[in-house]
């Protein structure tokens, strides 16, 4: 067996990364400014005597990294040594969308660490840019509390389940250096009941204030107000906020920039419409809720999505029929959105909930599924081949559990053929 000029052992990947990411270590905050989502194109230049990584500015180098270890053929073993091999190649990569997100819930049910980092491992193999961490719900309040304690001494399943500063310090600093922004969800006002049990409508304190700002007995004007208060605050500390659709259809006076996340209903391309004729950044998750109980390859239903057809197409949950989805599905017509519309599209979600899971099934419930909506947010429009898409993913599920990301293989109908499938330098996010 002889030995390819082109070999990179896994030792020499893992210090070329830390080597092109030292610049970032200088800074002192844990995510390099500014923390706006943005889109650089990606080079990739692989030569016998050089590697040249380019970035734009501000971005770690993780993302490239693992672009280059989507270029590896097939591992060859010499010894004890564990080494890959990469033919001459030139990639220039960027994304359809600048916020590529997962949003896990560690409320409903607490997630050890080892599963949050293991998820951020997985997200930057797929090319996800954010975790949406949604901490705290009704069930519990894991988070601990520097001012507040007592919220995770009593909010908490139990004083082993809450995440200390240290606790996210290291996922913060972890998703760093995969180029992963991570970005808090503290819901309010309401799924508030692990704060503290009791009802606003009994509560004196609340009545004489309703009743001083002339309310009556309207709880939608209080709760308007209080997220207009939220937001306001928000603002003054120079920070953008990101709501769910319920506020934009509460018509809550918003600032501009204002982030809405759609997440209900079928009509999800008409509210995407609205959203962003009003002038909003807007964020689409309803059709990717993972935590839908469906049976089959559902991935399809995500690779089938497109956030940006506004001019009709496929607006249903991809949790209907899935033939009938695909094939004779009545389509949702909508008025043609504007290219200026389109654009405040800036992404999309991955949404896990905690439900039905927890740190035993998290990993193979999430992945490989979330590939489909990872290729369907980076890959451009017209790359919806489901055959391709299939030998590609399939391949990739494979890289990832030799990543160590121990995931599912009853979505994709693991075969001996997929695993001797021959890819090209980009397996799983087309370019």
């Amino acid at each position: 067996m002889r030995r390819s000029p082109h070999r990179v052992p896994g030792l020499l990947l893992a210090l070329l990364a830390l080597a092109a990411q030292a610049p970032a270590q200088q800074r002192p905050a844990l995510w390099p400014l500014p923390s706006s989502v943005q889109m650089f194109p990606q080079l990739l230049n692989i030569a016998p005597d050089k590697f040249l990584i380019v970035h734009g500015p501000n971005s770690t180098a993780d993302p490239s990294c693992s672009l280059l270890q989507e270029a590896f053929r097939r591992p060859t073993v010499f010894g004890e040594h564990y080494e890959f091999t990469i033919s001459k190649s030139s990639i220039t990569d960027t994304p359809r969308f600048p916020h590529r997100g997962i949003l896990i819930d560690t409320s409903r049910h607490y997630l050890p660490m080892k599963i949050i980092l293991k998820t951020l491992d997985a997200m930057a193999f797929n090319k996800f840019n954010v975790l949406h961490w949604h901490i705290v719900d009704d069930q519990s309040f894991p988070y601990q509390s520097t001012t507040f304690p007592e919220l995770s001494n009593k909010g908490s399943y139990s004083l082993s389940h809450v995440y200390t500063p240290s606790d996210v310090r290291k996922v913060l600093e972890y998703a760093r250096f995969r180029g992963i922004r991570v970005i808090p969800e503290f819901d309010t006002p309401g799924h508030t009941e692990s704060w503290g049990k009791g009802k606003e409508a009994s509560n004196p304190n609340i009545q004489n204030f309703m009743e001083k700002k002339g309310f009556g007995n309207d709880f939608t004007r209080l709760e308007s107000f209080y997220m207009k208060k939220i937001l306001d605050i928000i603002t003054s500390l120079k920070k953008r906020s990101i709501v769910w659709e319920e506020v934009f259809n509460d018509n809550v006076e918003l600032q501009p920039g204002t982030v809405v996340e759609v997440w209900k209903g079928r009509d999800y391309l008409q509210k995407l419409k609205e959203v962003t004729s009003s002038g909003f950044p807007a964020i689409l998750s309803a059709p990717w809720y993972l935590d839908i109980i469906s049976y089959g390859q559902d991935w399809r239903g995500y690779y089938m999505v497109d956030p940006l057809k506004f001019d009709g197409g496929c607006g249903k949950v991809p949790w209907d029929d899935l033939e009938m989805k695909l094939n004779s599905l009545p389509l949702n017509h909508v008025n043609a959105g504007s290219e200026l519309e389109k654009q405040l599209v800036i992404g999309g979600e991955a949404c896990l909930w905690g439900e039905y899971v927890d740190g035993t099934n998290f990993i193979p419930r999430l992945w490989p599924r979330a590939s489909a909506v990872g290729e369907r947010l980076w890959s451009p429009e017209n790359v919806t081949d489901l055959r391709d898409a299939y030998n590609r993913l399939a391949a990739h599920r494979c890289r990832m559990v030799s990543g160590g990301i121990k995931h599912s293989h009853r979505t994709i109908q693991h075969s001996q053929a997929a695993l001797n499938f021959q890819v090209g330098p980009a397996v799983l996010l087309s370019t």
